[in-house]
């Protein structure tokens, strides 16, 4: 019921680009933030997860598949984190929901540039369009 409750409410904003002002509170690692939201029903919070559409980081902890991988997840995830913290406005973009349910596809804006662009730019990601995962060894 959650998920369709948030399938409706995400649904006039999702497939638009539109950029929003709602507060990243959270780096959860390189590519995926969580925002803070003001339309979702009481019942299912005011949290988010967004995914930046495009690029795949590397993992890190468990989820990594080496030592190498972790490494590497952690600076992508503090690349990130170190941008939003330093940036002046941030805005977020909604593209389209994630294959994996509670979360979306988007994009964050740092002072004007994209998150996505910026990760690529620098060497924390690959473009990923759900294909299959390349190896970071």
């Amino acid at each position: 019921m959650k998920k369709i409750l948030l399938f409706l409410c995400l649904t006039s904003l999702v497939y638009s680009q539109d950029f929003y002002d709602w507060k990243v509170t959270r780096v959860l690692d390189g590519d995926t933030v969580e925002i803070n939201v003001d339309f979702l029903p009481k019942e299912l919070g005011n949290k988010l997860y967004v995914r930046v559409w495009g690029v795949d980081t590397p993992e890190k902890g468990w989820r990594a598949k080496s030592q190498h991988e972790s490494e590497l997840g952690l600076k992508a995830t503090e690349f990130t984190r170190q941008k939003i913290s330093e940036a002046k406005e941030i805005k977020i973009s909604l593209i389209m929901w994630d294959k994996f349910g509670g979360r979306v596809l988007g994009d964050v804006i740092i002072d004007g540039r994209s998150l996505r662009q910026l990760l690529l730019d620098n060497g924390y990601a690959r473009e990923y369009y759900g294909d299959k995962k390349q190896s970071w060894d």
